[in-house]
């Protein structure tokens, strides 16, 4: 906003105007839209640094689709913050077909955000006495993570030497905190104990076994956050009806495409289009966006069952928080109370809701291609170029 606005408004000046003010000179920018936003920014103060104003991102609601999970159940309407055109209404399509058929089941499986430290061993002999002696005493380990947080716990420790190398990866509990930054501080104070007990110095508290923002198949394998599964069996006339294809051709279509094409690319993630869904509803709640990367980790399935169209997607890294981050943002909030997953005792289900919105679009972006219908969708809803 500008200065006349602050003055209509009652507000003083803040750091923000100041430093726009410079950015807009230094650059021979104005900032019009950028510099206006509904909120003070000291309600950004724990997320941005040199804030200058706020890029608008248009926000749509997929929906509604209907979910029977443990802690997600009902009819929901999910926000999605995106600029690709045909994504939502496609999203949006695949609900409907979720809903027709009596809505999606969801779990899930296991919840631990895990941190990797790195140590420096004299060699492979050191580094067996550093395990054993982390195994010998968790107690020791334990009361270390404990006096960094009241809210997190260490659910386990894996052990992977190589030379002089020793990784260890560690698994927490983080409530409803995504828990990232808890995970990191409470590795550092475990670490300490294992260095002060065993002449093994610590290298770097992250030594990318974890894995964090970077594509890994450790993390389809062990999982990082929550494990989901969102499954639903869709009836052969609702195939055809709703998705204008057959059973068995969503099912070729799938497995030639998401699981024989994937396995030929040496792709980590056997699905048509997982991070579309994950980035827009991940930018809608505040999550952290650069975490798409674990979440385009998912498998998509499909079987012909007694006739009908059976399919799941098993996303084994769903790293999101009901508290904050960036959560705690004003339209961000918002979309969270939308959803019924603001505050705490909602991290669950928010991740539940985030595979029933991925298993939506994957619907229907397979029934569009094995149909033959995926580029007359993008052109109608103006994605195609002219």
């Amino acid at each position: 906003m500008d200065n006349k606005a602050l003055k209509n408004r009652g507000m003083e000046r803040s750091d923000v105007d100041e430093r726009r003010e410079a950015v807009s000179e230094l650059t021979e920018t104005e900032f019009d839209a950028i510099a206006s936003y509904p909120f003070e920014p000291s309600a950004a103060k724990a997320n941005i640094e040199n804030m200058i104003g706020v890029i608008q991102v248009p926000l749509g609601f997929a929906g509604p689709v209907m979910v029977n999970g443990d802690h997600a159940q009902g009819p929901f309407l999910i926000p999605m913050a995106t600029t690709e055109g045909a994504l939502v209404a496609s999203v949006s399509r695949g609900m409907s077909v979720i809903t027709a058929s009596g809505g999606t089941r969801v779990k899930v499986f296991s919840d631990a955000m895990s941190r990797a430290p790195v140590f420096r061993v004299r060699g492979i002999d050191h580094a067996e006495e550093v395990i054993r002696w982390a195994n010998e005493h968790p107690g020791a380990i334990e009361a270390a993570v404990m006096s960094t947080t009241s809210h997190g716990t260490l659910t386990q420790m894996e052990f992977f030497p190589n030379g002089r190398s020793l990784h260890v990866r560690f698994s927490f509990g983080t409530g409803d905190a995504m828990g990232m930054n808890m995970s990191t501080i409470a590795s550092e104070a475990a670490c300490k104990v294992i260095a002060e007990n065993t002449g093994a110095e610590l290298v770097s508290v992250s030594g990318n076994m974890c894995t964090d923002k970077k594509p890994a198949a450790i993390n389809s394998i062990l999982g990082r956050g929550k494990t989901v599964v969102a499954e639903v069996t869709i009836p052969a006339d609702i195939v055809e009806s709703k998705l204008h294809t057959t059973v068995q051709a969503f099912v070729e279509t799938n497995t030639r495409k998401n699981l024989i094409g994937s396995a030929m690319a040496g792709s980590l993630g056997f699905n048509a289009h997982a991070a579309n869904m994950v980035a827009a509803f991940y930018i809608a709640t505040g999550q952290d966006p650069a975490q798409v990367v674990e979440g385009s980790n998912a498998m998509t399935v499909a079987e012909e069952v007694d006739g009908d169209l059976y399919v799941s997607v098993r996303m084994p890294s769903v790293e999101v928080g009901s508290v904050g981050g960036g959560t705690k943002l004003p339209a961000q909030s918002e979309a969270l109370e939308m959803i019924g997953c603001k505050g705490a005792g909602k991290a669950l289900k928010l991740a539940e809701l985030v595979a029933a919105t991925v298993l939506a679009g994957e619907i229907s972006t397979i029934g569009a291609q094995a149909a033959g219908h995926l580029g007359k969708a993008h052109s109608e809803l103006g994605r195609a170029g002219k």
